[in-house]
């Protein structure tokens, strides 16, 4: 089995890239959850870098602060377990927003320019496990 540390370093390594991908800016992220520059970035260095294993108080801090989609820190989990939020009242609106992005995604899944072609590929699947579950909570 391998160590917990290098599988944490390496989720935090394909957090960075999906943070540069989106265009998510760190200082934003810094902003949100009240975390340095120079911390924020031991934990999602760029490139190469060996980041720290992110301790669960800046986990704490980036939910906290909504600094990061759910989608991205629940890549800190274990296969197969995702964050959400718990609404407090059913909102309408919200599951028809979720809904309708669920649809568009999962539409755009099948275009000939998407990763897998027609197929959905791993971080497409990714993505529509995570709007599965911000709806499956906000429907609670």
């Amino acid at each position: 089995m391998r160590d917990t540390a290098d599988i944490m370093r390496e989720r935090q390594r394909a957090i960075r890239r999906e943070i540069d991908r989106r265009g998510i800016a760190l200082k934003a992220i810094e902003f949100d959850a009240g975390i340095s520059n120079s911390t924020l970035l031991s934990y999602f260095p760029g490139g190469d870098a060996q980041p720290a294993v992110i301790p669960m108080s800046a986990v704490f801090r980036l939910i906290e602060g909504k600094a990061l989609p759910l989608d991205l820190i629940s890549m800190l989990l274990p296969v197969g377990f995702l964050l959400v939020r718990v609404p407090e009242e059913v909102d309408f609106d919200e599951i028809d927003a979720h809904c309708r992005a669920f649809v568009k995604t999962k539409a755009e899944t099948h275009r000939e320019d998407s990763p897998d072609r027609r197929d959905i590929a791993p971080c497409e699947r990714d993505t529509l496990n995570g709007q599965v579950a911000r709806l499956r909570a906000v429907v609670g």
